[in-house]
């Protein structure tokens, strides 16, 4: 018996170690994740605590800073540049198998480059430039076939190049620029290959002298072999000449051959030059951000086609695309595009607004800048903004209205509260709400609105928004803050619930006035079924809307300071605390602040009464 009892404890207990470590490699191998991610905390410095929302006791790092995940919950993307990060990269980085892209530039990351690396096989963009790594470049890189953009330039780092990384096929970008690496350079096929900036690589060899300092951007598929076959085919016209003409036409031979070579050094300084300096040609990468060349994207979109118009707004026309490789993208042509503004601040407003890494948020492919052009390059998202799915077929159930509701949320929460710098959207709604092959909210066009007005210092506080949308504060002032997103959050709220634009809302029962007043209204007589989307036939939940209003009124209070910020948006949505927070607001006496609020019919009045302004929108910023 007492063996039995032995044998039994045994078997359980392997039942029992054997599940917990499925449970760390499960399907999606989050928990696997987290451990790898909190070493690579573990073995870096953070002195502005970026990372401090990092939480190993969490089974889900998709809402950490700096993280992106896939549709599937899988680590895809970890980006922490300029956040002047220390200390050492962690081996552990090769466990996040699902990597695509590794942002760590610009920061003060010291220690060898792991060779763990070389496990990441779906990973597409390297960037380590501007640190500190030293040693070799791991020859493990090999095993990267999906690289396309690795940058490691502006290191220390030191030894030969490793000749197998010639293999990576789909390699289109290579910067070894300012390092210590010695020794010959391996043919790669990438079309941009930089190594300025290594005194010892071409000692060993002469040959690479010749084809290896060259400066970024210049073609790689020139024949190295051009000018030493031009050299040895005039050594032999000389050699043959002089059996026959003696020493004068030899020297006549020597003459040629030397004129020949200065015409052949210009043309190659001109083209250099072209390539280097002519700012509307030049193709850069900027980590995992592109500038596109203008001609590109003129094919791509079928020379800005309106056929190929996705959208219209106060930013400018959207054009669907196609880049050379097939990809599907979503080119903006901003309107402000011969606004006076300087290129590099402009340059730099992209990039911070590239640093904005959320699942959630719509991610920005590159740009392209010319003298009167300025256009982002975004992912096409197949299944378009919410405002068109909400009037399309098939119809977008609740569950997927309810999730659209609070991946939004997360969007504007990253951007209020975990970005730094933080920004602020101005022009929340329903239309710059996209959604992705799984029908996940993206957020879009956040960052635009400050994008543009930095070219003119006297529309730094111009209202950039939707009317109907517009926060009373801002559409008064001018001055907009996190809480202008959350009252616009919660109109996007009353949309995804009706299924109709703000400024088109009551229509259909023949309310005049703002959405808002009117949804007031029907949630005092307890009607809310009159709000909900014909188009749902009753398929949805009655508690949850109940709740979703209250979450929309909540967002929608007139003064700023009694609305609630993203994060407690997110928790309200949940089911977490909303019953405290309504209770609260009824508390509060209307009459504090009724002299300081106009209802939003009266606000609006002077729109609503013309047709004529409502058949424009009355948009003033915001594509559609």
């Amino acid at each position: 018996m007492r063996k039995e009892r032995t044998d039994l404890f045994w078997a359980l207990t392997f039942i029992y170690l054997w599940s917990s470590a499925l449970g760390l490699l499960s399907p999606k191998g989050v928990n696997f994740e987290v451990q790898a991610l909190m070493a690579i905390k573990a073995a870096l410095e953070d002195p502005h605590g970026v990372l401090d929302n990092w939480d190993g006791d969490s089974v889900d790092p998709c809402s950490w800073t700096m993280i992106t995940c896939s549709a599937e919950s899988l680590v895809i993307g970890l980006g922490t540049p300029s956040q002047n990060l220390s200390g050492t990269l962690s081996p552990s980085i090769g466990n996040l198998t699902n990597l695509q892209i590794i942002l760590l530039q610009n920061n003060n990351i010291t220690g060898s480059i792991p060779a763990e690396i070389g496990k990441l096989s779906k990973l597409q963009t390297l960037d380590l430039s501007d640190n500190h790594f030293t040693g070799q470049i791991p020859p493990s890189l090999e095993h990267l076939k999906s690289l396309q953009y690795m940058k490691l330039n502006n290191n220390s780092l030191s030894g030969e190049i490793p000749k197998s990384l010639a293999n990576l096929t789909l390699l289109s970008l290579m910067d070894l620029s300012y390092n210590n690496l010695t020794g010959p350079v391996p043919i790669f096929p990438s079309k941009t290959l930089n190594v300025l900036g290594n005194p010892l690589i071409c000692t060993s060899d002469p040959a690479c002298n010749r084809m290896t300092l060259m400066p970024m951007s210049m073609a790689l598929n020139a024949s190295r072999d051009d000018v030493p076959q031009a050299i040895q085919k005039r050594h032999k016209v000389a050699l043959a000449l002089s059996s026959s003409f003696g020493c004068l036409c030899l020297l006549v031979i020597g003459l040629a051959l030397f004129l020949w070579l200065r015409q052949r050094r210009k043309q190659l300084t001109e083209q250099t030059i072209f390539d280097v300096n002519d700012r509307t040609n030049e193709e850069i990468s900027l980590g995992n951000l592109r500038r596109f060349q203008f001609k590109e994207l003129q094919t791509a979109t079928n020379n800005f086609s309106s056929k190929n118009i996705l959208g219209k707004g106060g930013f400018g026309n959207v054009y669907k695309g196609f880049l050379q490789d097939g990809t599907a993208v979503a080119v903006k042509r901003l309107k402000d595009g011969n606004a006076a503004g300087g290129e590099r601040q402009f340059q730099t407003e992209v990039e911070m607004i590239s640093l904005a890494v959320h699942r959630n948020l719509l991610r920005l492919y590159g740009f392209c800048m010319t003298a009167s052009e300025k256009l982002l390059v975004y992912p096409y998202m197949s299944n378009g903004s919410v405002a068109s799915r909400l009037k399309a077929k098939p119809v977008l159930d609740w569950g997927t209205r309810k999730r659209i509701a609070i991946g939004a949320a997360r969007g504007l929460l990253y951007l209020h509260e975990q970005c730094d710098p933080k920004i602020i959207h101005r022009d929340v709604k329903a239309a710059n709400i996209l959604l992705d092959d799984y029908c996940e909210a993206v957020v879009g066009d956040f960052g635009l609105a400050k994008l543009l007005d930095h070219q003119d210092s006297h529309v730094t506080t111009a209202v950039r928004g939707t009317v109907g949308h517009i926060a009373p504060e801002y559409l008064s002032t001018g001055q907009s803050s996190e809480k202008t997103d959350v009252f616009g959050f919660g109109i996007l709220l009353l949309e995804l619930i009706t299924g109709q634009r703000a400024l088109e809302f009551g229509k259909a029962a023949n309310q005049k006035g703002a959405m808002l007043d009117w949804v007031k209204k029907i949630h005092q007589e307890k009607k809310l079924d009159i709000l909900v989307d014909r188009d749902l036939k009753n398929n949805y939940d009655c508690v949850e809307l109940e709740e979703m209003v209250q979450v929309a009124l909540l967002c929608t209070q007139y003064l700023p300071s009694y609305r609630p910020k993203m994060s407690e948006v997110i928790q309200m949505l949940e089911g977490d605390g909303l019953a405290e927070r309504w209770e609260v607001s009824q508390r509060i006496e209307p009459n504090k602040y009724r002299t300081q609020e106009l209802s939003a019919s009266e606000r609006y009045s002077d729109l609503t009464d013309d047709s004529s302004l409502l058949a424009q929108a009355m948009e003033l910023s915001g594509p559609r």
